[in-house]
């Protein structure tokens, strides 16, 4: 009888639950502690329109008995319709928005650097020449691109050298170049910005560019190796190919064209 009369409340709750869209939410607010992946739990359901029941884990001994009653291992937790959804991210999964594996390939931080870039540049050529539509616009663009990218390795120099070993032909032979590659980026960039000191600027651009070059391109499309690149940092998801070719492609290409363009234009 008692199981029966349990099996018809929930049944009953679940009913309310979903006639009125309403979601009940148990996550941890503790003086110390307020959980992010509850607040945005939260935020979430509340954008699609539920009706949030927000229960507050206030301490370890309470969240503890919550996933004990409930057979989880984390919280925050989530109930549509008197179901348990789950976390953050199976809430994600509920509503069909894609949720990213730790491991799984993504492109966006290089999207980020190169939109970003791009956008700093037209700010600037806005600014010093009134238009967006210049030659140095394209310049600017290309070395704010190798600062960021350098700006990304330089996070966390160890983590980057040790994914660069992976294939870069120089730093296997000379380890300690893997270390000094993000300051030589950040350093031509700079330089190609300010438009100063190019006799630094372009044989470093043309000796880093050219050998991550031809490194890239033998790892890749010679050996066929399934790695990952180093270009924004060591800890990044992108697939070795295409961008870091294109990085150290636009390296060697500007350190080439900037003294022509010092001899040309003045």
């Amino acid at each position: 009888m008692h199981t029966a009369a349990g099996n018809e409340k929930k049944e009953q709750t679940m009913a309310l639950d979903s006639t009125n869209k309403t979601a009940r939410l148990y996550r941890m607010v503790m003086p110390g502690h307020l959980c992010p992946y509850g607040l945005k739990s939260k935020d979430l359901l509340e954008r699609k329109g539920f009706d949030v029941e927000d229960n507050h884990l206030t301490s370890r001994e309470e969240t503890e008995a919550f996933k004990k009653d409930h057979g989880v291992d984390t919280t925050p937790q989530a109930f549509i319709g008197g179901e348990r959804i789950g976390g953050y991210d199976d809430l994600r999964e509920h509503f069909g928005q894609e949720v990213k594996g730790e491991d799984e390939t993504s492109y966006q931080p290089v999207i980020a650097i190169f939109a970003t870039a791009f956008l700093m540049a037209l700010a600037v050529s806005w600014y010093a020449f009134g238009t967006v539509l210049t030659l140095r616009a394209f310049e600017w663009f290309i070395a704010i691109s190798m600062t960021l990218l350098a700006v990304q390795k330089l996070q966390d120099v160890e983590s980057f050298s040790t994914m660069f070993l992976n294939y870069d032909l120089l730093a296997r032979r000379w380890v300690r170049y893997g270390y000094l590659y993000p300051f030589g980026e950040a350093l031509a960039g700079i330089l190609m910005i300010a438009g100063a000191l190019i006799w630094i600027a372009s044989p470093v651009a043309i000796f880093i560019g050219a050998v991550g070059a031809v490194s890239v391109f033998k790892a890749v499309y010679i050996d066929t190796r399934e790695l990952k690149c180093a270009c924004v940092g060591g800890s990044s998801n992108v697939p070795l190919g295409f961008v870091s070719l294109t990085e150290n492609v636009m390296m060697l290409a500007m350190g080439i064209w900037m003294p022509i363009r010092m001899v040309w234009l003045g």
